[in-house]
């Protein structure tokens, strides 16, 4: 096991650098520049100049992204064009706000999630399973913006019940003190990931109920919700953690879109903001957070397989 999570930790390594190397490419090869977009379109050719020296945007590339990843080692991802803070420092604010959202969303969506799919898959084939297939497809493939704009025209414009802005406080205590304001946002994130972790579970659910395991559990005469707690549901969560370990940016995507919509202060909006400037310091600093989420991520549902299922644990020891 040892062995392994090195080997993993390895990997990880090389595939955040990836990330970075990619990132960095792909931003300079936006078109306009940083610093029209920072200063406006009146600036000088003088005040340009000025503004690419003072952050390094004069020197080759190669140089800037040996600049980029000695400062990221460090903990430093520079200073923000548009507010003049360290980006470090901008994101350690607005980590626990997204923590508190994302997390508040991804639980209720696995709690939602996973009894639907096993029930679906009990189901399987009746009125009930193919309900609920419709709401999961129409929930999936509803876009998150326009998801996000119906509750508010629904709940915020029409019924007036729920605010259609997300609390503004600083601290995550501040946001917790008004859950109102958390209501549309948290729900927007969980109905939109519920729709995917509900069909891989309802898929590995019926994979598993068809086992002989299972068949030999029932046969001894174990009650029915006893076979499916015990047996079903854990062996049916392997694919499911997979999807959650991996569904990191989709997840932060829908971050972005959510607190754009909803002028939620977490680092969906930071880079939403970052990107509509070209503040590279918050995209690159904000992209390298998300890639190394996801890294731990994987690497999270590595360890819980090996758990889950100890034939994984021996193979790999």
């Amino acid at each position: 096991m040892t062995a392994y999570l090195i080997r993993r930790i390895g990997q990880a390594v090389v595939v955040v650098l990836g990330v970075m190397v990619l990132t960095f490419i792909m931003i300079h090869l936006v078109p306009g520049s940083a610093a029209r977009a920072t200063l406006g379109t009146r600036a000088t050719a003088e005040r340009i100049a000025m503004f690419n020296a003072a952050n390094g945007l004069n020197q080759p590339l190669a140089e800037q992204f040996v600049t980029y990843v000695r400062q990221a080692v460090e903990g430093d991802f520079g200073t923000s064009y548009s507010l003049q803070q360290p980006v470090s420092t901008l994101i350690a604010q607005r980590l626990p706000r997204d923590a508190l959202l994302l997390g508040l969303s991804t639980l209720l969506a696995l709690a939602v999630a996973l009894p639907m799919g096993i029930f679906q898959a009990v189901r399987r084939g009746r009125a009930a399973d193919h309900a609920f297939t419709v709401v999961s497809f129409v929930l999936y493939s509803m876009p998150d913006f326009f998801f996000a704009l119906v509750l508010v025209a629904v709940f915020s414009v029409q019924l007036h019940l729920l605010p259609s802005q997300a609390p503004q406080a600083d601290s995550v205590a501040g946001i917790l003190a008004d859950p109102a304001g958390l209501v549309l946002p948290v729900t927007t994130l969980t109905l939109v990931s519920v729709a995917g972790f509900s069909r891989y579970m309802r898929t590995s659910a019926i994979t598993t109920l068809a086992q002989d395991y299972v068949m030999v559990a029932r046969a001894k005469g174990l009650p029915g919700r006893l076979v499916l707690r015990r047996h079903v549901l854990r062996n049916s969560l392997l694919p499911v953690i997979t999807i959650l370990g991996l569904s990191a940016p989709s997840i932060v995507a829908g971050a972005v879109i959510a607190e754009s919509v909803f002028n939620y202060p977490g680092m969906g909006l930071l880079f939403y903001q970052a990107a509509t400037s070209k503040d590279y310091p918050i995209m690159l600093g904000a992209t390298l957070v998300v890639g190394v989420a996801t890294v731990l991520g994987s690497l999270f549902a590595d360890v819980a397989y090996s758990f889950l299922d100890p034939r994984i644990r021996h193979v790999d020891a």
